[in-house]
């Protein structure tokens, strides 16, 4: 069984810890700990009867629950399989651009998604922590060039100001923003540009419903575009993409506000006793993150610790050996709750004394 290149792959992990899976503490896909709200929980159970029946290919209740949500004509959303598949389209368009541009370390699936449509990528590799946009990208693009960000940044957490990523959007012929860890940050905070979407016609933001509402494993996501650009996607793909219970999950977690408080109010707490435990420990360096996960600068091998953490006490962290501006000198973690997180520092300690 090779290395992965994402996180979550805990089959992988088990068969390194030798234990079941189910008795693995994933720190390595950016999850939200506390599970399933009980209100999605209890949609996806009543909706089981549904199963019975295809569901709507025009998905019009989700649509016009995520408008409202985001006020926002259903015209202008598109749900999908994950937002991994609405990646996918979203490279296809980006595919018919002179060059796209990515500014790296970057998340890998934009590269399988880019490289399916054989898209001219121009990547932008600078030092951690990213500093700036303006700082990042060149002044002088290539002509009718695209631009592929993720806001937070995976895997750094960085937030960019949305001010920042508003300027190129008059210098890009398309922007695809990719907000699948939006979610976690407080309305107040968030640098989103969904407000956006009705005044340019060449922006596309990608969210992901399954990282905030622990919901990977049913796949469902939505883009917010252009009314033409979604009409034009829903005709190359499958007219199913989104199962009937994944509709009713999404219709039900938009509308968890206990839930979203709770994660708002566990994050911010969490997050800065976890910088300060790693800080702490001579050996690694976290990054500023404004997102569920931290990147972390280690000065020894991250394989090895990797290893080490799964054989003796069960715990599998994101190694970074598919960004290849990382490597073996860091390593992402989720953060989760207290008591696990405290596991995770006295066991980095006790692996490194």
């Amino acid at each position: 069984m090779g290395r992965p290149q994402h996180g979550g792959n805990l089959a992988w992990a088990a068969n390194i810890a030798g234990c079941p899976a189910s008795s693995l503490l994933d720190f390595s896909a950016s999850i939200n700990p506390y599970g399933i709200p009980k209100k999605v929980l209890n949609a996806i159970t009543e909706a089981i009867p549904k199963l019975k029946h295809y569901p709507s290919p025009e998905y019009s209740q989700l649509r016009d629950c995520l408008g409202e949500h985001h006020d926002l004509s259903p015209d202008c959303i598109l749900p999908g399989n994950g937002s991994a598949e609405l990646l996918t389209w979203a490279a296809k368009e980006l595919g018919q651009c002179e060059a796209t541009y990515v500014v790296t370390p970057a998340f890998g699936d934009y590269y399988r998604a880019l490289g399916a449509f054989s898209a001219n990528v121009v990547t932008v590799t600078t030092p951690l922590p990213l500093e700036k946009l303006s700082s990042l990208l060149p002044h002088h693009l290539i002509s009718n060039s695209g631009l592929l960000l993720n806001n937070p940044h995976n895997p750094t957490g960085k937030l960019w100001n949305r001010e920042e990523i508003i300027f190129y959007l008059d210098k890009f012929s398309l922007v695809v923003i990719d907000e699948a860890f939006m979610d976690f940050i407080p309305p107040e905070k968030q640098q989103s540009l969904i407000g956006l979407i009705c005044h340019y016609p060449n922006l596309i933001i990608l969210r992901s419903l399954t990282k905030f509402y622990s919901l990977p494993g049913l796949r469902i996501g939505y883009a917010l575009a252009n009314p033409d650009i979604l009409q034009q996607w829903q005709k190359y793909r499958d007219p199913w993409s989104v199962n009937s219970l994944a509709v009713e999950a999404a219709i039900a977690a938009v509308q968890a506000q206990e839930f979203q408080q709770f994660t708002w109010n566990w994050l911010a707490s969490a997050r800065d006793d976890l910088v300060k435990g790693l800080t702490n420990i001579p050996e690694f360096e976290p990054l500023p993150s404004a997102a569920n996960f931290l990147l972390v600068k280690s000065r020894v091998s991250v394989t090895q610790l990797q290893t080490k953490l799964l054989k003796q006490y069960r715990i599998l962290i994101r190694d970074c050996l598919s960004f290849p501006e990382l490597g073996d000198k860091y390593f992402r973690i989720a953060v989760r709750t207290p008591e696990e997180n405290n596991y995770l520092l006295n066991s980095l300690v006790n692996i490194l004394s």
